[in-house]
């Protein structure tokens, strides 16, 4: 028995409306889609580029330590150039590699300074300090160094120093350590130290440092050179420490690095 048309109506009726919704909903997501941005419509945001010389200037370090000082050694002519930072807690000593100087501690004495007190001093024939014989990197003499600045900085009580040195300063540190030239020592940290005496490792280095550019215009290109040629990876750290190990030849009128360890 067929059934009735009135029956079939309503049927009918809601199977066109359910297909009209259909097709209207499919052509309101087709406009969304036409209108929708492409992942390709658009040029990814770049970061400006910058010139050699931005990109190498150097940086002030005033933004990682507090202040920098003179310490004159008693009976001497000795003068030894240091950066400090940090007001409370024990006393982190540092002690930079060959060629380098206090500043290359930088970097590390902004977060140190937040829980302790920094002190990186320019080892003899290095950075601002002046000795009377800017030559003699005798293992000795550099123990002495620090010995005297030490002494000179907090008298006969000085605070508790952890000792931290790097290449030829960590060979220094070890040194000092089993010297026990300092009585408060509570802590030693080594960082790629050298095997052996400081003159020894000395010997090794001198090879490295005479082949490396002697001369630059402007302290960028020096700050370049030793990033692109590997001495340091750290751009900002070079940007910070390496207008410390230079100085202007007026002779020459270039900048040159000082040239302490071609008398060694």
């Amino acid at each position: 028995m067929e059934p009735k048309s009135s029956t079939l109506a309503p049927l009918l009726e809601e199977n066109q409306n359910q297909n009209q919704n259909q097709n209207q909903n499919q052509d309101e997501d087709q406009s969304e889609n036409a209108h929708a941005p492409s992942a390709f419509a658009s040029k990814p945001i770049r970061p400006p580029t910058q010139t050699s010389s931005q990109k190498y200037s150097p940086i002030d370090w005033k933004g990682y330590f507090d202040q920098e000082d003179d310490v004159c050694i008693p009976d001497s002519n000795d003068v030894f150039h240091i950066y400090t930072a940090g007001k409370e807690g024990p006393v982190v000593f540092c002690l930079h590699g060959g060629g380098y100087s206090g500043l290359s501690f930088a970097i590390s004495a902004r977060a140190i300074k937040e829980k302790a007190r920094v002190v990186a001093m320019d080892l003899r024939g290095h950075g601002k300090s002046s000795t009377e014989n800017e030559i003699d990197m005798s293992i000795e003499t550099l123990c002495k160094d620090v010995e005297a600045v030490v002494k000179t900085m907090y008298g006969d009580a000085p605070p508790a120093i952890v000792l931290v040195g790097h290449s030829m300063g960590g060979s220094v540190a070890v040194h000092v350590a089993a010297r026990k030239i300092l009585p408060s020592l509570a802590g030693l940290v080594v960082v790629d130290v050298v095997e052996g005496t400081a003159m020894a490792s000395l010997m090794h280095m001198q090879k490295i440092l005479s082949n490396r550019m002697q001369y630059f215009p402007t302290l960028e290109k020096a700050i370049e050179w030793n990033v692109r040629g590997g001495s340091l990876r750290n751009t900002e750290s070079a940007r910070i420490s390496i207008p410390g190990t230079v100085k202007y030849d007026d002779s020459q009128q270039w900048l040159i690095f000082r040239e302490w360890y071609r008398e060694v």
